[in-house]
């Protein structure tokens, strides 16, 4: 059986972590922002780990 390939689109939304955590971006940066205060914005520029059951679906897809 040959190996299955990694999907790609996937791949390049995600960052795998060495404890084989999924990160992911935050939504909601695209436009609108200057409205918001200091703190939401910070908020958005760091990346928000995915929910567990989300996390074993794409380490699958991924094949780590």
């Amino acid at each position: 059986m040959p190996k299955l390939k990694t999907k790609k689109a996937l791949a390049k939304k995600i960052k795998i972590t060495k404890n084989k955590k999924v990160l992911r971006r935050s939504t909601g940066q695209n436009h609108y922002n200057s409205k918001e205060n200091g703190k939401v914005g910070r908020e958005k520029k760091g990346d928000k780990r995915l929910f567990k059951a989300d996390e074993k679906n794409v380490l699958k897809r991924m094949q780590v």
